[in-house]
């Protein structure tokens, strides 16, 4: 085609194309009105719902029965038939948008999507509309666990519907209407009308199919205007459940009570349970035969390097962090403040004991904003001293074969947590946590200060230097500073395009992050930053936020919701976002200190507690 021809073809097909006309429908779709029984608003004019809990062991209901009688959202549109007399087709789609890949992304068939709680309904008929008339469609909708009815979360043909949670956050509602012509000559396919069926072995996205492809223009899609907001907040004062299965047959019910025992009415209630750390007997530490409350009575530098020198090794207490015999001993729910009392029990020369203590939620969630407000034990005395706990709010893994991650196709995970560096590689596994944990250690990175070079005490009684030794001046500076450490354990998956060894850092938004791996094989990934212990544990409380989304983790600490201070992030460039459901733990734990290498106090010279070390939680909201 010479050049001035070809010009002018490109001229007269953008003519036409700028000449044709959309196509108008005979019939229009007006007053697209959902949750019209649901009133309850946010300043956003979003209307919002908390869970109830009352309801949830075999799953969340939006909205519950206790809520809305029947346990369904009203929805109501209206055709109006400007064409023949026709009969029309329509189904309602909802969607979680706070946690979700964008619609047309790669992992978009995993966002928390639904429609009816029966899939095969499909479109519904409105009845034949006659010409010029208008008619009123009202309906019903509600939100519910697994909605695609996926065949893993069934067991013995029971829809365990707790294993794939709604999501919390904000949700929309698309409305789809079709006429009968459309249906007949399946222009829609049946992966899309049956969210239950697959194409080529993967589910699709209904809201990717109507609002991103091309499709037909003599069908209706409509966003209502209204959304939902969806938010956890657990009644702590509802009793904490004692689940028998984590004890030995040789625990004790002497200190069961109304508030914590194993009847069924807490199991049906409360949102917690007792946590039972895992106790790994390879991490035995031999212990100064010293029980002392730090805080009333001191225990200094001097002290802690005396005990180091002079202490023989057939002196020390073989041991191990414990956990507890006795269920409902040291966990308390407080039915009129709402609120969960642990305590890491004193020792005695009986019972030489450093003993972990925690809570568990019952419901969990795959995604979310996650803030916990809480005044934890403090962990350093006015001399800065360690009392040797670990403060945690963590997050981990549910289940089993139900539960896996997304396959990682480079390499693959470490198939198990436990199994070392040369540990095999599994495409799938179930294990994930997401950390905050807060000690008295050193930060790894910048590498130039790690690990800090601690000087060995010589018992030598005619030179108070040889055992009373300094500490480092880069440990010095941060002397009333505990550390804030943030974790992904992803597994050691090496996909992110800049999975990395040693310190590397991530940007956010200005804010530079020192990401820290030990080995290619390590799995974990860790960020750490130094705080105030008595800003974080020695105020009336304190506010600690895990942001777990599709594609990042946001880790704030703050005095208030308002006040939070980023101090981890991590995006899926760098580590791998776990996408299966988790659940909450709060703890205060005795670590061997072998696991945090660069400690300046070694676990085996901190006292055993001379005194009960009191945690206690007013609230956690998952939004």
């Amino acid at each position: 085609m010479k050049p001035r021809l070809h010009i002018v073809f490109i001229f007269l097909s953008l003519l036409l194309f700028s000449c044709k006309k959309e196509i108008s429908l005979p019939y229009q779709i007006e007053n697209f009105k959902v949750l019209t029984n649901w009133e309850k608003e946010n300043s956003d004019s979003i209307k919002i719902l908390f869970l109830d809990y009352s309801e949830a062991l075999q799953g969340f209901l939006i909205p519950s029965t206790n809520q809305v009688p029947g346990g369904h959202f009203s929805f109501s549109f209206q055709i109006k038939n400007n064409g023949n007399a026709e009969e029309f087709f329509y189904k309602i789609y909802y969607q979680n948008e706070t946690y979700k890949f964008e619609e047309g992304e790669i992992f978009d068939y995993e966002n928390f999507y639904g429609s009816w709680e029966n899939t095969d309904i499909g479109f519904k008929t409105t009845g034949n509309v006659l010409q010029n008339k208008t008619i009123t469609i009202s309906d019903s909708i509600n939100i519910i666990g697994n909605p695609r009815n996926e065949e893993k979360y069934f067991e013995n043909n029971i829809n365990h519907r707790w294993k794939r949670n709604p999501r919390t956050g904000i949700y929309r509602f698309m409305l789809v209407v079709v006429p009968k012509s459309v249906i007949e000559k399946k222009r829609i396919p049946e992966y899309i009308i049956n969210i239950a069926k697959r194409k080529d072995s993967l589910f699709v996205n209904p809201f990717t199919f109507f609002l991103k492809a091309p499709h037909p223009n003599n069908y209706t899609v409509m966003l209502a205007k209204e959304k939902l907001k969806v938010v956890a907040k657990p009644d702590l004062g509802k009793g904490v459940y004692v689940n028998q299965g984590r004890f030995s047959e040789e625990y004790k019910k002497s200190f069961f009570n109304t508030q914590c025992n194993s009847d069924s009415l807490l199991n049906q209630n409360a949102a917690f349970e007792i946590f039972i750390n895992y106790v790994d007997p390879s991490t035995r530490f031999e212990n100064i035969p010293l029980i002392k409350d730090i805080f009333k009575e001191g225990y200094s530098k001097t002290e802690y390097n005396w005990n180091r020198a002079y202490h023989k090794r057939n002196e020390l207490i073989a041991t191990s962090a414990s956990t507890t015999e006795y269920p409902c001993e040291n966990v308390f729910s407080d039915s009129k403040e709402n609120k969960i009392i642990i305590k890491n029990p004193a020792a005695n020369y009986t019972d030489w004991r450093k003993e972990s203590v925690g809570i568990v939620s019952r419901h969990g969630f795959t995604y979310g904003k996650i803030r916990v407000k809480a005044k934890l034990t403090e962990l350093l005395n006015k001399d800065n001293m360690w009392n040797g706990l670990t403060n945690a709010i963590w997050l981990i893994y549910q289940g089993g074969e139900w539960n896996l991650r997304r396959i990682c196709n480079k390499k693959g995970y470490m198939a198990s947590y436990w199994g070392g560096g040369n540990d095999q590689r599994a495409a799938k596994i179930d294990y994930s946590e997401i950390d905050f944990e807060i000690l008295k250690t050193a930060s790894y990175c910048p590498d130039p200060l790690f690990p800090p070079l601690y000087p060995t005490p010589i018992s030598n009684f005619k030179n108070h230097h040889a055992w009373n030794v300094p500490w480092p001046e880069e440990v010095l500076l941060h002397d009333a500073d505990v550390v804030v450490a943030c974790t992904n354990w992803d597994m050691a998956c090496p996909e992110p395009h800049n999975y990395g060894v040693g310190c590397q850092d991530i940007v956010y938004q200005n804010q530079v992050f020192s990401n820290h791996r030990w080995d290619h094989n390590y799995r974990a990934l860790t960020q750490k930053s130094y705080a105030p212990d008595n800003e974080l544990f020695a105020s009336p409380y304190y506010y600690f936020e895990i942001e777990w989304k599709p594609t990042e983790i946001f880790w704030r600490i703050g005095p208030e919701p308002h006040k939070m201070k980023l101090v981890g992030y991590m995006n899926n460039t760098v580590t791998s976002i776990p996408n299966n459901q988790m659940v909450l733990i709060i703890t205060q734990e005795f670590h061997n200190t072998k696991w945090w290498p660069g400690t300046p106090y070694e676990q085996h010279y901190i006292p055993f507690p001379g005194n009960d070390y009191i945690g206690e939680i007013y609230e956690v909201i998952i939004e």
